[in-house]
């Protein structure tokens, strides 16, 4: 397995930064801001197009699970999108965070499984941790980091994002196990997308480099995805006695204020093991009242509560999805999404 170093790259554009000397964790005399207990993670806002400007910066998208990494002096705590605690599925990226040598410190960042050509890979992700709802550690997983928020007593949210991104490759500097540095590149963000989309990556995250670090999906990052991708939430299926698994295609749905809308179906990305587990747990949660108007002998309902992630290449005329895929189910504890259409706007 390979790891992409600089990707977004083809000739020297980074804009490095200039490491500081981290300090030394053994001054607990120091004054000290409280530590959070959790912090709700800044979200990037989906765009078509990226920003141009000095005043953005640019990283790799990756695609897995977001992730707090807790370094406290009695250990180390895992924390997902949701708030809840995986430092038992991540053993290796808690190790890593052991040996990173600070006393205190919050890294904002996402797990990930790499491919052959060294691309996140979501699938592989799920399947390193058993599935949706499965019990395994991943042991393959390893930690992107692309934020600091807290650092050896201090609290740094309200600071810039250059400056917590110094502390955090001096944090990182010499780090060579399952945390790495998701490497901060400037230059023309439609040129950056563009040798992104050429080897394979889902898109590229712009980010404000003066910016303090601010919870919820307020604009200072930005997401420009290669392949558009949502979460919509799985309502059903149409059954087959061809297909693997049973299952011909899964019926998917977003919100709309406070009712579902249908957005068409997807029969491809799932191999006969993911239909086979796709068709039991909806068989558990089969409904004579569906949340969408659809008719067909061979449609079978299911009350809305698994979410699927779904790659696809836009919509269609009548609010459908375009050349969808199934990219593998959303864990509760990633507090994952469905798409929702505002009220008062189409697709």
């Amino acid at each position: 397995m390979s790891r992409l170093a600089k990707p977004l790259l083809k000739d020297a554009q980074a804009a490095k930064s200039h490491p500081r000397r981290r300090r030394d964790p053994a001054q607990s005399d120091l004054p000290f801001d409280p530590m959070p207990d959790r912090v709700e993670p800044c979200l990037a806002l989906l765009k078509t197009t990226a920003p141009t400007g000095r005043d953005w910066v640019f990283e790799v998208k990756w695609d897995g699970y977001r992730l707090a990494i807790h370094i406290e002096p009695k250990g180390v705590r895992i924390i997902t999108r949701g708030g809840h605690d995986w430092t038992h599925r991540f053993p290796a990226i808690a190790a890593a965070a052991k040996n990173l040598g600070v006393g205190t410190a919050i890294l904002d960042g996402e797990a990930v499984v790499l491919d052959e050509q060294g691309r996140s890979d979501f699938g592989a992700l799920q399947r390193s941790l058993g599935g949706r709802g499965g019990k395994r550690t991943s042991t393959e997983s390893i930690l992107y980091a692309f934020d600091l928020l807290y650092f050896d007593g201090h609290d740094l949210m309200g600071t810039e994002l250059s400056v917590r991104r110094h502390l955090l490759e001096d944090l990182l500097e010499g780090a060579d196990g399952a945390i790495l540095l998701s490497e901060e590149v400037s230059g023309d963000g439609t040129k950056l997308l563009e040798n992104a989309c050429a080897i394979g990556l889902e898109g590229i995250v712009a980010k404000r480099r003066e910016s303090p670090y601010r919870s919820g999906r307020i604009g200072d990052w930005l997401k420009i995805k290669c392949v558009q991708s949502e979460s919509f939430m799985v309502v059903g299926y149409e059954q087959s006695a061809s297909a693997r698994g049973g299952i011909g295609s899964l019926l998917l749905a977003r919100r709309k204020g406070d009712e579902w809308g249908y957005v068409g179906s997807v029969g491809t990305g799932f191999n006969t093991k993911d239909a086979e587990y796709l068709r039991k747990a909806l068989d558990k949660l089969k409904t004579k009242q569906p949340v969408v108007r659809l008719k067909g002998k061979n449609l079978v309902f299911a009350q809305p509560t698994l979410i699927a992630e779904i790659e696809f290449r836009g919509w269609t005329t009548d609010g459908n999805l375009r050349h969808a895929s199934y990219k593998g189910l959303r864990e509760f504890q990633d507090n994952a999404a469905v798409f929702v259409i505002r009220e008062g706007a189409s697709l």
